[in-house]
């Protein structure tokens, strides 16, 4: 093969891997198996009013000792409007915040074994975070920059269990290059923001763990 063509083929194949690295930045659990829920998964939230911004661990209940989180200076997850003034809401959202968290400081760590991750996930939702966490590390590759979350809506089917669909904005995240420290930047397209839905369990703690996580990308309800 010539040396050029075989150049541009390396580059070709890096470039994949980086795009693959920022495609995960969140993408942790497709419970399902695919990029869409069943209907009777009783996944998707309902419309509702959400005005106020607040933080995730502004509302988390209390009553479970939680593991500490840290994110890297040149990361940080930014909530939007994660606030409806319903306790029982808000402490759904404070956790699913929380398990974003947990996802991204596992992701710059580089380590699928933190508590964090099996304090806010369980189940296939678990599994598969873990495999993300482990696929990104084994690549080289880490997360920075800005991952933006809001128009969360949720549905408290019991006192036990909920689903909440989200979107997230990754078109100020980039992948990383752990030795290098080089973020991978890629341009902003419609595939940059991204519509989670998610089904959560309430655990003997009181901490509301993901069970359930499907995505997909460029989705009406999450694009400018």
């Amino acid at each position: 093969m010539p040396p050029g063509k075989s150049t541009v083929k390396h580059r070709s194949s890096t470039a994949a891997i980086a795009f693959a690295a920022t495609a995960a930045l969140l993408l942790t659990a497709c419970g399902s198996g695919s990029d869409t829920p069943k209907a009777n998964d009783k996944i998707a939230g309902t419309d509702q009013d959400s005005t106020r911004s607040t933080s995730p661990s502004a509302t988390a209940s209390k009553n479970a000792d939680r593991p500490g989180i840290t994110l890297p200076k040149d990361l940080s997850d930014r909530f939007e409007n994660w606030s409806t003034g319903d306790a029982a809401k808000d402490a759904v959202l404070a956790d699913v915040g929380r398990r974003v968290d947990a996802t991204n400081y596992a992701i710059a760590e580089g380590d699928a074994a933190l508590p964090a991750l099996g304090f806010y996930y369980s189940g296939t939702a678990l599994t598969d975070a873990g495999a993300w966490v482990t696929s990104i590390a084994k690549s080289g590759y880490s997360i920075t920059g800005v991952n933006r979350y809001y128009n969360a809506k949720i549905d408290l089917f019991d006192s036990a269990s909920a689903g909440v669909v989200y979107c997230e904005d990754q078109s100020k995240a980039f992948a990383k290059d752990k030795k290098s420290g080089k973020a991978i930047k890629t341009a902003v397209t419609a595939k940059s923001y991204v519509l989670y839905s998610t089904r959560l369990e309430k655990n003997k703690k009181g901490v509301w763990q993901t069970t359930r996580l499907s995505s997909q990308r460029g989705h009406k309800s999450c694009t400018p």
